[in-house]
Order: C-alpha cells, then sequence, then structure tokens
C-alpha cells in the first residue's frame, strides 16, 4: 500500500517535471517585455524597485505601505505572464496578487481574473488562489485554492492567464491549473469588458491567513516579491472609443489556444492531488453548484475526504464559519 502510494506520488511529480521542462520552450518564445514597455507604477512610492536593465521588479510591503504596479493599456482578450518569486520565511497576512480588473472604470459592475498566493505560518506552505468575477458578480465568487509541488518561494515560476471570449484559462509553469468554460447561463458573469493587469503585494491579515488568525508580523519585513518575464500579449482596447487594436504577429502561434490532450491529463492530475478548495463541491455554500461548474468525481471524492463539512454537506462544528473580508478582492471562505 505505501510502496503503492510513493509510486502514484513520483510519478505524478515526474510527469509535472516533464511538463515544465517542455513550458520552457513556450515562454522563450513569446515576446518578453521590459517593466516600462508595457506598466507603470500603480503605488508604493519606493517600495517599488527595478532590477536588471527593467526587466526584473521588486515589489515590498512594510508597515507604511504594500506597493504595485498596473498595465498602461487595457485589454479585451490575451495571453497575460510573469515570472514571480514569493517572499519567504513568515509570512502570514501577506497577500501577493497578480490579476485583471476593471473596478478604476466600472465601480459597481467591473470584472476580475485572479490569481492571489496566501502567505504562511512557518512550517506551512504558500496558497495559491484563482477567482473570476463578471459584471460585479463578487457575491457569487468562484474560488479555488491549491497546494503547489515546489516552494515558491524559492525561485521564479510563471504564472500565466488565457482570456478569450469563450474561456478563462490559468496555468503554473505552463501546466494549466484551471479552466473556465464561458456558458450561456453564466449570462454577464463571465468577464467580458476590457481589464488592465495588475500585481500588488498588500496587508491581508483579516481575512489571507487561517482566515486572519494570523497577522502580518512587521518585524519580519519588509516582504519582497519578485516579479520578471513579462509578457502582455493581447488586444490593446483605446480606453475613450473602447475599440480593439489586436496585433496579429508570428508570436501569436505560441499562445496556446487550449488546454492540449497531454495537459488535460496533467490538469486532472494536478487537481485531484492538489486542489484545497472549490466553490464548485461547497456545499456548505451552493445546495446545486453554479451552471458553470463540471463536476470531476475524483476531485468531489477527495475533497469530500478532506473536509467532509463543506464539501459532503454535513453539519458544522467547534464554530467554524464563514468569513468574507469587506474589500471585494478579499471574498473568501475559510476552511
Amino acid at each position: 500500500m505505501a510502496w503503492s502510494h510513493l509510486g502514484s506520488c513520483f510519478l505524478f511529480i515526474c510527469s509535472l517535471l516533464a511538463l515544465v521542462s517542455g513550458s520552457q520552450i513556450q515562454r522563450t518564445s513569446l515576446p518578453i517585455i521590459s517593466f516600462d514597455e508595457g506598466y507603470t507604477q500603480l503605488f508604493g512610492d519606493d517600495n517599488l524597485v527595478m532590477y536588471r536593465d527593467g526587466k526584473t521588479v521588486h515589489l515590498s510591503l512594510d508597515e507604511r505601505t504594500g506597493s504595485g504596479f498596473a498595465s498602461q493599456d487595457l485589454y479585451l482578450h490575451g495571453y497575460f505572464s510573469a515570472s514571480i518569486k514569493l517572499p519567504a520565511d513568515y509570512t502570514a497576512g501577506v497577500v501577493v496578487a497578480f490579476y485583471m480588473s476593471n473596478g478604476d472604470m466600472f465601480e459597481k459592475n467591473h470584472d476580475e481574473i485572479d490569481f492571489e498566493f496566501l502567505g504562511k505560518i512557518r512550517g506551512k506552505d504558500w496558497r495559491i488562489q484563482t477567482n473570476i468575477y463578471g459584471n460585479g458578480s463578487t457575491s457569487v465568487g468562484r474560488e479555488e485554492r491549491y497546494s503547489l509541488w515546489f516552494d515558491p518561494s524559492d525561485d521564479f515560476h510563471q504564472y500565466s492567464i488565457l482570456w478569450t471570449n469563450s474561456q478563462i484559462i490559468f496555468y503554473v509553469d505552463n501546466i494549466p491549473i484551471r479552466e473556465v468554460k464561458r456558458t450561456e447561463s453564466m449570462g454577464g458573469d463571465f468577464p467580458s469588458k476590457p481589464m488592465s493587469l495588475y500585481a500588488t503585494i498588500w496587508d491581508g491579515s483579516d481575512w489571507a491567513t487561517n482566515g486572519g488568525k494570523y497577522r502580518v508580523n512587521y518585524k519580519y519585513a519588509p516582504y519582497v516579491a519578485e516579479f520578471s518575464d513579462f509578457v502582455l500579449h493581447g488586444c490593446a482596447v483605446d480606453p475613450i472609443e473602447q475599440f480593439p487594436r489586436c496585433d496579429h504577429t508570428e508570436s501569436s502561434q505560441a499562445i496556446p489556444t487550449g488546454v492540449t490532450p497531454v495537459q488535460r491529463i496533467q490538469m486532472e492530475s494536478f487537481r485531484t492531488k492538489l486542489t484545497t478548495y472549490s466553490y464548485c463541491y461547497d456545499r456548505a455554500r451552493y445546495k446545486v453548484p453554479p451552471s458553470e461548474c463540471v463536476i470531476n468525481t475524483k476531485e468531489a471524492d477527495r475533497l469530500k475526504n478532506y473536509d467532509p463539512v463543506t464539501f459532503g454537506g454535513g453539519r458544522r462544528h467547534h464554530g467554524k464559519r464563514h468569513h468574507r473580508s469587506r474589500s471585494s478582492r478579499a471574498e473568501v471562505i475559510t476552511i
């Protein structure tokens, strides 16, 4: 039994590593830009620092402020990517985000596509969260959370978003970890308006680590997140006319159009082993899964064993409860 378990884990890790090795070819074939070519500082004053001739940016969080940057253009669909190295050691309460949003233009009906990295106490791992909102549907919440097969604070890893009119795919080192297909029943809940790309580091003490139990400890500050290998390859949109200007270049051939058969096997393996939360299986929130959910029995069985109350629909004990931050960017469920 033990050998069988170790063997399956070994095969899983080897298959992931094989696909990661293949991703390096694709990464170099995509147009990588300098920071100044595509981004501008959003906030944080000197907590944003550029290195390597503008090819790498450090964002830091200290007692004074966090920091962040935003794309110079709005985009309607495309492939967006960055290599990120997260802060090490004690990072409880720290949130690093790499995401798309148009909240500054559409305050009450904004769209959003999120990667969020949730800090940790010593001995625990960083958690990665993905989420999407469409047309201000923040009350629904389409969160998923995962463990990773590596320590994201040890080295740079590539995090990518593919956004088209019909689907959204999240990638880690070219491995698709989540696919959201647009359905007619979703209506405006699928992101469909031009968005900017953002990266931020900020204090999420109220919710990010164990529902706010562990807060940012500034004796470990500054917390530094590093960003490099910037890819902004999409249809830029005029902010006034809202008309997309698509640049069809040869490099477009390197952008994925969907999940390949090999990647689908890898994605299923990742999801059935490393997913720790998915709204589609949360019986405490949704008695009936939202219409876009495609139920995978392996995922469902694993999550039900992981947390029978949340994913099995049983009664909740020991005072565990839902937690929602006041910020729309921090709407998660404590598990």
